[in-house]
């Protein structure tokens, strides 16, 4: 009996012991401290400003260039409209040095760096616009489909190979700037013959000129459709040059540059700046 009610007493003593301290410990200590650890949390959320993403890092591009140049300008509006991250080098009285020379043996601008090139650098502004484009995946600039890249590069090898020559032809005169070599205005030739080869050339603009507006835009606002293209900031910078010569531009030749330059805004007017002032410089000393 003394033995029964021994086992009897301290097991109930065990349990109410046990019991009574586990529901103390529990309830009352760490529900409200989960709660109340919570509550910091949100406050703290709430209060805490929060951290803005930070901007994609533009892909730097190192570009060596003439301002007054138009074939320059299409590289420089390019990779600002691109949103590439240019640091440009004024090349100017510098593409004869030796420095210059041991890279690019052709001295000419613009002419980019890039450690990805089989010789580091790259020059033809349309090169250097197709080479930046499929590198960065800029589709809207130069089109992965075939058929529609296909007509991006005719333009383009239609305006440097027959367009550019007789704009080079009419200008360069008054620009200052050389000749090719085995032309009528780098010859010894009579000032007279040097000046009808200038009026021809002058006069050969008008037909290459209305291939880009009814073959090559067929009716849209631009080459590349809703969009500028690679062609359409050469052919935009290359009718530039012609305000030197006042030539009369057709109406749709002005509109258009004008809607190249509002679609790009500063990517455009901020190199075009440079153009426009240094042909307004050469008229300025001509009249003077």
């Amino acid at each position: 009996m003394a033995k029964t009610a021994t086992k009897t007493a301290k097991k109930p003593a065990a349990k109410a012991a046990a019991k009574p301290a586990a529901k103390a410990s529990a309830k009352p200590v760490a529900k409200p401290a989960a709660k109340a650890t919570a509550k910091a949390l949100q406050a703290t959320a709430k209060a805490a400003p929060k951290a803005k993403a930070k901007p994609a890092k533009k892909p730097a591009v190192k570009l060596s260039m003439l301002k007054p140049s138009v074939n320059n300008m299409t590289v420089r509006v390019f990779t600002r409209a691109a949103g590439l991250d240019a640091a440009e080098t004024d090349a100017w009285g510098h593409t004869r040095s030796p420095e210059f020379l041991a890279r690019n043996p052709a001295h000419l601008t613009p002419m980019i760096e890039d450690k990805g090139l089989p010789r580091g650098v790259l020059w033809e502004s349309c090169a250097i616009m197709q080479y930046l484009s499929n590198k960065h995946g800029l589709e809207k600039f130069y089109p992965k489909a075939p058929a529609k890249r296909a007509m991006i590069d005719s333009a383009m090898f239609y305006l440097v190979g027959t367009l550019y020559p007789y704009v080079a032809r009419a200008t360069y005169p008054f620009l200052g700037f050389p000749q090719y070599a085995g032309e009528v205005g780098d010859s010894d030739a009579h000032p007279d013959k040097k000046s009808e080869a200038q009026k021809a050339a002058m006069a050969a603009i008008a037909e290459p000129l209305e291939v880009f507006h009814s073959f090559f835009r067929d009716g849209k606002p631009f080459i590349g459709g809703k969009n500028p293209s690679i062609a359409d900031i050469r052919l935009a910078a290359t009718l530039e040059f012609l305000a030197v010569i006042d030539y009369a531009l057709p109406k749709w030749a002005k509109d258009y540059v004008a809607a190249v330059e509002k679609k790009l805004g500063k990517a455009y007017a901020e190199p075009a700046a440079d153009v426009r002032g240094y042909i307004a410089y050469v008229k300025s000393q001509a009249k003077a």
